[in-house]
């Protein structure tokens, strides 16, 4: 499965080197004072996907990410043992940019041309799989425009749909 999530280093704020350092394990948390409340938390992404489009990739899509945290999805606990967490630079509020949906799409088609298995039915938001406990990618994330995107990408490509686009 893909989880989509969203991360901004200081919250709300975006740019700099703060959201690599952190999933690096090298954030200064003398640098503002909220990364001292997430000093000691060790995780991870596959990739992350700036306001801009740029992707940055942290850890293999062969090998496992720590980004699900406690977490189901269709009755198989432990995300993280079974998934490719993405996450954009964003929060749950403000809407994502063009260029964000862009760059997802394109990465998930790669992802699901590389694992068949990941259909659309296999994507999911990190408030899906941890509900109560998460709530990114939020309601400022359009899934509609999203599996749009994908859609498109996927009769460009002539690959057709797998699964429901709607």
């Amino acid at each position: 499965m893909l989880v989509v999530h969203n991360i901004s280093l200081p919250p709300g704020q975006y740019g700099g080197p703060a959201i690599e350092e952190f999933f690096c394990n090298r954030l200064n948390s003398d640098d503002h004072p909220y990364f001292k409340t997430i000093a000691d938390m060790r995780v991870s992404s596959h990739v992350l996907i700036r306001r801009d489009g740029h992707c940055v990739q942290f850890v293999s899509l062969l090998e496992r990410a720590w980004h699900a945290g406690r977490s189901v999805f269709d009755g198989c606990p432990e995300c993280n043992d079974f998934s490719i967490g993405i996450e954009l630079e964003g929060t749950d509020d403000e809407p994502y940019a063009a260029a964000q949906y862009d760059a997802l799409a394109e990465v998930t088609m790669g992802i699901m041309r590389a694992w068949p298995a990941i259909t659309l039915e296999r994507l999911a938001g990190h408030s899906d799989i941890a509900p109560g406990r998460k709530t990114d990618p939020g309601p400022a994330f359009d899934w509609s425009h999203y599996r749009q995107c994908l859609s498109v990408r996927a009769l460009a490509n002539g690959a057709g749909n797998r699964g429901s686009a709607s």
